[in-house]
């Protein structure tokens, strides 16, 4: 069952991918250079804002503000005895808020948040385990409208040997990214 599952959230994030391919960081528009005039008005550049946000303050990658509010590694399983995934390693829980700052609807997607080591070594969340993870699947394929947040659990499957020390979050698979150390 868990191949059955896992080809269709295959299946399902290429498809997201191709609806998505239109949304990228560098596209520029004219709501995003209102965007970018408007945290600009106060002289501020680019360069004066931090690089990389602390777990429980909100940072920017397109049109999302994301704050992670709590990160739980050594998890074994997440679901039920009936419906659930095991770790091949262990999971880690990353509690997010995510928020809409632009001015359209844009899909949030778990799969394109990236978990990193200390020596570099990056993760790719865990779709499957996400979906049991979640009550409402708001990690998977969630659609957010302006001034509208989800708050949702991403997980990534990790060796039991392993810390994560950042995250990368991403508005869509083809963003730039923000990071947030974990700790």
């Amino acid at each position: 069952m868990r191949k059955t599952t896992t080809f269709a959230l295959l299946a399902t994030a290429v498809v997201a991918l191709g609806c998505g391919a239109g949304s990228t960081d560098n596209a520029s528009s004219s709501s995003n250079d209102a965007d970018a005039a408007s945290d600009n008005a106060g002289g501020a550049k680019d360069d004066d804002k931090p690089k990389t946000a602390k777990i429980g303050q909100p940072a920017r990658d397109g049109k999302f503000e994301f704050t992670v509010k709590s990160s739980k590694c050594g998890v074994a399983k997440v679901g039920t005895d009936l419906l659930g995934a095991k770790a091949q390693g262990q999971f880690c829980l990353v509690t997010v808020n995510v928020k809409n700052v632009g001015k359209e609807s844009q899909m949030f997607d778990g799969s394109s948040q990236k978990a990193y080591a200390a020596n570099g070594t990056e993760y790719s969340a865990d779709g499957e385990a996400a979906l049991y993870a979640n009550k409402n699947a708001d990690t998977f394929l969630n659609d957010i409208n302006p001034g509208n947040q989800v708050t949702g659990v991403v997980v990534f499957d990790i060796p039991k040997n392993v810390k994560l020390a950042k995250l990368e979050l991403h508005d869509s698979p083809f963003s730039g990214g923000v990071t947030v150390a974990l700790s």
